[in-house]
């Protein structure tokens, strides 16, 4: 197969992706794998805390009347231990081992839009050679951006990728929040949050505007929909402040002012940070949260961000004044770890706390090894969880940005 034929059934899968109804997926999927000279290609995503691969659901399985509602159970790999969810883990093509009678090979490799790793495309063919391999990497690809396009508002993607029932106030807050992953060439950042289908009043975003990375975490009080919704009410203004151009003290101060306003008598403390990706500058405010960490050359830099704490916003009939905007400056590698109170003050069954130590040697341990940053934090909730004998009593929620200008 020539590059005009690959080409000629990638631009068809493209045309055929912008009307087509989320739960045909699999079978478009499908049919430019035979047409690529595969004899099987079928597409897995990352259920919610990345625990398992779980198939898209066969149309022609499904019941019409519930667009795309599975008959049965799905078929479901497990993260970490399968061939597939290695693919997913390292970002790396996997190929099964030639079968001694002659039988078909496995492929799988991962579905990555742009740095944001989605699950898997699971190929069978007689033989992968270099050239069918190059075709299967192009599929994955395009399969990731109309995933992406989709999910935004398909309960069949959705069903799919959630295990169990979610919280209001967790429905709340996921509705608000990005995509967990986002990145240039320059920088990456990526998210996590457990407990995913009961979070109370974390948050996390992140946002490129030209060379500027933006950094929000926020930790509302309590664990109730009025947690979710504060948290969500100080994204949105956050939001609002920065389209019109506003710095990290007007962002600060419009959080105030809603929470003021709408939400009363509910404090909430955050790192609001931007890092300009062409110097490294850093500049950051800390409303009563957890200073954020500096790993450099694969260790923390001790005290490098620690600085006194500006009280927590909605302080409502309290002058405490606008926060501190704090600078730094980074070098190229550098990476920032930011996390609230849930992380480093989770128990275990004997009362010990996970701590700031056993948090940065998880992370620093997982990204000497080598593994991209999403992969590193989720390897950190998982120790968290086992921490605490999986249930956590507070939300835990970590932020892994590297700015690495010139990688590519």
């Amino acid at each position: 197969m020539d590059g005009d034929t690959l080409g000629a059934v990638l631009a068809d899968m493209l045309a055929a992706s912008h009307r087509l109804a989320p739960r045909a997926i699999p079978l478009l999927v499908a049919d430019a794998g035979r047409r690529l000279g595969l004899t099987g290609a079928r597409v897995y995503v990352a259920d919610l805390q990345q625990q398992g691969l779980v198939a898209l659901p066969d149309p022609e399985q499904a019941s019409p009347l519930t667009d795309g509602d599975r008959t049965g159970d799905p078929e479901t790999l497990p993260v970490d231990n399968s061939l597939a969810g290695h693919a997913y883990r390292t970002e790396s093509v996997r190929l099964s081992r030639p079968d001694s009678g002659g039988g078909e090979r496995t492929g799988w490799f991962p579905v990555v839009d742009g740095i944001g790793r989605m699950g898997v495309l699971r190929v069978t063919a007689p033989e992968i050679d270099a050239s069918l391999r190059h075709r299967c990497e192009a599929l994955a690809g395009l399969v990731a951006m109309i995933l992406a396009t989709k999910q935004p508002f398909s309960d069949v993607l959705t069903r799919t990728m959630r295990t169990r029932p979610m919280s209001l106030q967790a429905e709340l807050l996921w509705a608000f929040m990005p995509p967990r992953t986002i990145g240039t060439a320059a920088v990456t950042s990526s998210a996590v949050l457990e407990p995913a289908y009961d979070v109370g009043g974390d948050a996390f975003d992140h946002s490129l505007a030209g060379d500027v990375l933006h950094l929000t975490l926020l930790d509302a009080m309590g664990h109730d929909l009025a947690s979710g919704g504060c948290s969500a009410a100080a994204l949105a203004a956050c939001r609002a402040t920065r389209h019109v151009g506003g710095g990290l003290a007007d962002i600060a101060a419009e959080i105030d002012r809603t929470l003021e306003r709408w939400i009363p008598e509910r404090l909430l403390t955050c790192v609001i940070g931007d890092l300009d990706t062409s110097s490294g500058r850093l500049e950051w405010i800390n409303c009563g949260h957890p200073a954020p960490l500096l790993i450099r050359d694969r260790r923390i830099v001790t005290g490098a961000l620690d600085r006194t704490p500006h009280p927590p916003l909605g302080l409502t009939g309290y002058d405490v004044g606008p926060p501190p905007v704090h600078t730094a400056q980074l070098q190229p590698g550098d990476r920032l770890l930011l996390f609230t109170d849930g992380v480093t003050d989770a128990r275990s069954a004997t009362g010990e706390l996970f701590g700031e130590r056993r948090l940065a040697d998880i992370v620093v341990r997982a990204l000497t090894e080598g593994l991209p940053a999403p992969e590193a934090l989720r390897r950190l909730i998982q120790h968290i969880l086992v921490h605490q004998d999986q249930r956590l009593s507070d939300d835990a929620t970590t932020l892994l940005a590297e700015w690495h200008p010139g990688r590519w």
